[in-house]
């Protein structure tokens, strides 16, 4: 049985040397804030204290799970990160180390997913960690779906859990799914890292504490299935639209594997307007060329309802999202030009040929169906 340690719970600092001082930390802004006397109640100053106190934290806590792994008889592997491991490259398709020494998995050029901390235990379970000081966990819960998916398609002999590591007080709980194990600490504090990240006189570190044992494994160590992001998700959009009578091959989508699949991309790609009718479902005014395609996706919800939503890339980093809210009311969000989705439709859009083509029929029939088959 996975339960917290006594140590862990009370955030015991004692059994892991200076470590958590040897980590880099984002602190620039922090301390440039510090520098101009800001006061410490002010937003600015509260928002960046608290995302260097989350840094802190991940680190003492991976720390601890570090060492709680080696004693813990039910742990067979633990995967390593930071100055843990020996950092050679990041590798594409498979598990890696980020350039921030992170756990993530990644394709050519983009990140998938980042895990806090994973481990296996001998019941062929894979746990990944998260670990977070946010009070609500509402968007935690949001992520925690990808990232359970895309273990379930690399690790497919493992059972995919989660270990969630809150401090006292956090809210909403209870509705983390069923695969999840939630942990409970001691209110955290980052003061004595910050206190010495300021002092212009700080005390001489102790030497790194490096551990060894044979459940200690680098990332890209764990043999997965191999899983190519963007042929799958091309393979997808081609099937869903390879039906000889429907527009799109429901059956094929609601599938229990292809449900996986959309828990990990969200959205699958179906095809794309024409710019004029666009203009008539979107609202949109004339400030698109006539020649502008509009990308069609099914997207899964957190709450698992199924919509349309539409892509309109106007350069290679420049991609709108088109949606409608609870009111019906067209939503316009510009996407993080060095987010996945951006990559997405790029290369989604060069494969769509003519056979692609909606139209405003075609996307009722669709919404149709969608509805009928997820109310």
């Amino acid at each position: 049985m996975l339960d917290i340690s006594n140590s862990i719970k009370v955030l015991d600092g004692n059994n892991m040397s200076d470590n958590l001082y040897h980590y880099d930390y984002n602190t620039k802004h922090l301390l440039s804030l510090i520098k101009s006397g800001i006061d410490k109640d002010d937003p600015a100053y509260l928002s960046s204290y608290r995302s260097f106190e989350g840094e802190v934290f991940e680190n003492f806590i991976y720390e601890k799970l570090l060492r709680y792994a080696l004693e813990c008889d039910d742990i067979e592997k633990f995967v390593l990160k930071g100055f843990h491991q020996n950092k050679e490259k990041a590798y594409a398709n498979t598990l890696s180390i980020s350039e921030k020494q992170q756990i993530v998995y990644r394709t050519k050029s983009r990140e998938i997913s980042e895990f806090d901390a994973m481990f296996i235990t001998k019941d062929k379970e894979l746990y990944f960690v998260e670990m977070t000081l946010v009070k609500s966990v509402l968007k935690l819960r949001k992520r925690l779906r990808k990232k359970k998916a895309l273990l379930e398609l690399i690790f497919p002999d493992y059972t995919i859990k989660a270990l969630i590591i809150l401090n006292e007080g956090a809210t909403g709980t209870r509705q983390f799914p069923s695969y999840c194990k939630v942990w409970f600490t001691k209110e955290f504090s980052a003061k004595k890292v910050l206190d010495y990240i300021i002092d212009k006189n700080p005390k001489k570190l102790r030497q790194k504490e490096l551990l060894s044992s044979p459940k200690l494994v680098e990332a890209h160590s764990l043999k997965l299935y191999p899983f190519r992001y963007y042929n799958t998700m091309s393979w997808i959009t081609k099937a869903l639209r390879s039906h000889k009578k429907f527009i799109i091959d429901m059956t094929f989508l609601m599938k229990q594997r292809i449900q996986i699949y959309h828990d990990l991309y969200n959205k699958f790609y179906i095809g794309y307007l024409v710019i004029e009718d666009a203009k008539k479902l979107l609202n949109l005014d004339d400030e698109y060329k006539p020649e502008q395609r509009v990308v069609v996706a099914i997207e899964k919800k957190h709450s698992d309802e199924i919509v349309l939503t539409y892509y309109i890339q106007l350069a290679r980093k420049k991609l709108y999202l088109y949606s409608f809210n609870d009111e019906n009311k067209v939503i316009k969000e510009k996407k993080d030009p060095y987010g996945i989705t951006v990559t997405e439709v790029f290369h989604i859009n060069k494969m769509m040929d003519d056979s692609y083509k909606l139209n405003l029929s075609h996307i009722n029939t669709i919404k149709k169906l969608l509805k009928s088959y997820t109310s």
